[in-house]
């Protein structure tokens, strides 16, 4: 199933999130978009051990957060465990890499989703 981009009014969702097909940026990073609200873009992204995301993860105008379900998620010099929530707000910038393989659930604040 593809989810939706948005969850209707007055309507709630329930999606399997490993049934969502995922999107290859690069090596080892699987993202799955999941439904979302209006301005908000959700996703889980999976990294494999030793995956760095491909690019400078550039947020400008908006943030973006993320909770670490599993694994071991690395900003910069920061390691990020299960259970950990991090928040990059308007004008930052992060590249995330992982050692042991990660799952993180997040979402981007994006006035134009």
């Amino acid at each position: 199933m593809t989810p939706p981009e948005q969850v209707l009014p007055g309507r709630m969702l329930s999606v399997d999130v490993d049934e969502v097909p995922p999107v290859e940026p690069g090596p080892g990073v699987r993202v799955r978009m999941l439904p979302g609200m209006p301005g908000i873009r959700t996703w889980v992204i999976d990294l494999a051990p030793g995956a760095v995301w491909p690019g400078l993860d550039v947020h400008e105008t908006y943030g973006e957060a993320y909770f670490v379900v599993s694994g071991e998620v690395v900003e910069g010099d920061r390691v990020h465990g299960p259970g950990s929530y991090v928040a990059f707000g308007p004008k930052t910038s992060h590249r995330p890499r992982t050692e042991t393989g990660a799952r993180v659930f997040g979402f981007n604040y994006d006035a134009t989703a």
